[in-house]
């Protein structure tokens, strides 16, 4: 009998996500943040997650360059049939997850700040990424 072994990864996370909740289309909310921001957060194809019950699409946005790299987030998939499965189940009311990757750790506090300070923007908050088991989703 050939001997099994397991072989276990730990991926090393170098982001931070944020929850944004707000009443806006997806495509409003990021006029709104490059404006505010000085990002430019560009329409990407939908993000998918594979699962047993299938494939989930959700609405993404990304900056092109790949430093200090900023995506946004659908919390609730394309597909109105299944809009119980959320990208962060932990976090339902959420209605955007905001992806900070890079060296903009610093500037979390300034992203922050801006993304309070637009008017559509009812609530933003830190997701700390120790108890959150859904942080495969974002492993790129």
């Amino acid at each position: 009998m050939a001997k099994r072994k397991r072989l276990d990864i730990d991926f090393s996370f170098d982001f931070q996500l944020y929850g944004i909740i707000s009443t806006l289309k997806p495509f409003k909310l990021v006029w709104e943040i490059n404006r505010a921001a000085g990002k430019n957060l560009v329409k990407m194809p939908d993000f998918e997650i594979e699962s047993k019950a299938g494939s989930r699409p959700y609405v993404y946005y990304a900056s092109p360059q790949k430093i200090n790299m900023l995506r946004l987030f659908k919390n609730k998939p394309t597909d109105e049939s299944r809009s119980r499965e959320l990208l962060v189940p932990e976090h339902p009311h959420f209605d955007y997850i905001l992806l900070q990757h890079g060296e903009a750790f610093e500037e979390s506090n300034r992203l922050q700040e801006l993304l309070r300070n637009i008017p559509s923007v009812e609530l933003t908050a830190f997701i700390p990424l120790a108890a959150l088991k859904s942080k495969e989703h974002f492993i790129f």
